[in-house]
């Protein structure tokens, strides 16, 4: 447990150092964006504006969630702060589904202000240069961010967000290319449309992880009756009951069951070998490293209300 404890600790460091860098990015290349968005007119530069001014935001309220998570467990937080992670990306997808939202509204009404005749001009090439230094900076920050993302949740909003980004600012320079080619300029709000369409999957994939963990359900991965017939196959077991598996964040599942075993678990003083092979069982082949097993003996199951599976 120690070992997990400590390697819990070097992923923490690591991450806020990851955020730390790409909040150092995406906050340099912001000002070039507005700036290049309003000189050439783009919509589609200014929604990617958006995106990325959410982006760092999304970024600094993930590395807040990451330094609470951090603080250590007390006698109050039983479990320490790390469900921080999880509220961080929580607020990083309301973010992502706003700024979508927005995005479409605003390029909608340019294209009816267009087809009623009132077109507005975009310059393509500041648009162009622009957006292929905010690609540049976008895939700097992903690749940053990318090496925490299967790990934690808060850092997979973060990267979900910059992902977004990164392939907003290749929908701006398609864009960019067709109006210098060509002088068609709904290029522009046409972009900003298919910004927005991507991001809102990626941003309800990410609530409804968020949800999962919330709402303690048992992680997709976990398969909660090749658990119970893993523990069943242990010498000495003869039931497994109020099968208990949730996440305090991502990557940190947490696990408890009542296990009936023979009397002679009892009598011979062996329920702390017993323990450490159930503990040593969900580790080795579930990754579970957290685990609570409540010793009863043999038919106590049919005396306790309510009973669970």
């Amino acid at each position: 447990m120690a070992h997990s404890h400590d390697h819990s600790h070097a992923h923490g460091a690591a991450n806020r150092a990851r955020l730390w860098i790409a909040i150092a990015i995406i906050g340099a290349f912001l000002l070039v964006q507005v700036v290049g968005g309003i000189l050439s007119g783009s919509l589609a530069l200014l929604a990617d504006a958006g995106h990325m001014a959410s982006d760092l935001i999304g970024l600094v309220v993930a590395l807040v969630a990451a330094v609470v998570a951090a603080r250590p467990a007390t006698d109050r937080q039983t479990y320490g702060y790390r469900r921080a992670e999880v509220l961080g990306a929580l607020v990083n997808g309301v973010i992502l589904v706003v700024v979508a939202v927005s995005v479409a509204v605003s390029a909608v009404g340019r294209l009816l202000t267009g087809a009623e005749g009132e077109a507005h001009e975009v310059q393509g090439v500041p648009m162009l240069v622009v957006a292929v230094l905010g690609l540049l900076a976008n895939i700097a920050a992903m690749l940053v961010l990318r090496g925490g993302a299967k790990d934690s949740i808060n850092l997979r909003g973060a990267y979900l967000e910059v992902l977004g980004d990164l392939i907003g600012s290749a929908f701006v320079i398609v864009a960019a290319i067709v109006i210098v080619a060509t002088g068609f300029d709904a290029a522009d709000p046409i972009a900003s449309i298919a910004i927005a369409v991507l991001i809102v999957p990626r941003a309800l994939t990410l609530l409804r992880d968020v949800m999962h963990v919330l709402f303690e359900s048992a992680p997709a991965d976990t398969d909660v009756a090749e658990i119970r017939e893993h523990l069943l196959g242990t010498p000495g077991v003869v039931a497994v009951h109020d099968v208990h598996v949730w996440q305090i964040t991502s990557g940190s599942p947490v696990f408890s069951a009542h296990v009936e075993v023979e009397p002679s678990v009892f009598e011979s003083g062996s329920t702390g070998a017993l323990l450490d092979e159930l503990g040593g069982c969900l580790a080795e082949h579930f990754d579970v490293a957290h685990s609570t097993f409540q010793l009863e003996p043999a038919g106590r199951a049919g005396r306790e209300q309510p009973q669970h599976p």
